[in-house]
């Protein structure tokens, strides 16, 4: 696809992974729908992108409200006149081992990593299947592929989304020509760790930045560029990207 003047939505663009592919994308002359909760970190996102010369509208969106998702949508559309890309990036991240028994943190994590990512998808297929054109992007996780202890319910949201991602490109790729792309990073340095409220876990994960090289949100924006500037036959389905010296 080439990338110049398409449409994106990017959702959890607020920091890390999304703010840093909003910034690539809008760099590559992409108009960008930048969506979250936090309009206040999405007025200066859009504003330093326009002083870079890139063009971007705010989204106020709650991806676990289908009507916020919908309205964010529309929003685009009623802007732009079209979306090409949808990059489902909202996440949530809390660690605890099972018997912690924090429940409400489990309906947290479902309900923004894998209603959220189905609530998106929803409102933009139509669009995209009507132009019979696209590219949707769903960010899943190593815990998509691998399971860890801590991480149940957290690992079986990202491999909802890395399941859900692949039968969707079966579905509606040839159909629709819609690429569908599962990106699975591992150690990322973004705000995803300070979720956690389990003080065991908070002192692991603050163990694992100083025995290696986290991943930066800007090496997962790259992948996504080539995933989506790849040959229009071609669907790059998966990405699994790991800090070198990451041993698990």
């Amino acid at each position: 696809m080439k990338l110049k003047d398409k449409v994106a939505l990017v959702t959890g663009a607020s920091s890390g992974i999304g703010e840093a592919v909003v910034k690539a994308l809008a760099g590559k002359g992409v108009n960008v729908g930048i969506a979250a909760r936090r309009i206040d970190r999405l007025q200066n996102l859009v504003q330093e992108i326009e002083q870079n010369g890139g063009t971007g509208v705010i989204l106020e969106m709650d991806v676990t409200d289908k009507n916020s998702a919908q309205k964010g949508v529309e929003k685009l559309i009623a802007s732009f006149g079209r979306i090409d890309i949808l990059i489902n990036n909202a996440g949530l991240m809390q660690v605890a081992d099972i018997d912690s028994l924090k429940t409400d943190e489990w309906d947290r994590m479902i309900d923004v990593n894998i209603k959220g990512v189905l609530n998106t998808t929803a409102a933009a297929l139509p669009f995209l299947m009507q132009q019979k054109s696209g590219h949707i992007i769903n960010v899943s996780s190593i815990a998509g592929r691998k399971l860890f202890p801590g991480l149940a319910v957290y690992c079986a949201t990202k491999h909802a989304v890395s399941a859900f991602s692949d039968v969707l490109r079966m579905e509606i790729s040839a159909k629709y020509n819609i690429r569908v792309t599962s990106i699975q990073p591992g150690a990322v340095a973004t705000e995803l760790q300070q979720h956690t409220t389990d003080e065991k876990y908070q002192a692991s994960m603050q163990e694992s930045r100083n025995q290696m090289t986290f991943l930066t949100p800007d090496n997962i924006a790259n992948s996504m560029v080539y995933a989506l500037e790849a040959p229009d036959h071609v669907d790059v389905a998966e990405l699994f990207i790991l800090p070198t010296d990451q041993a698990w």
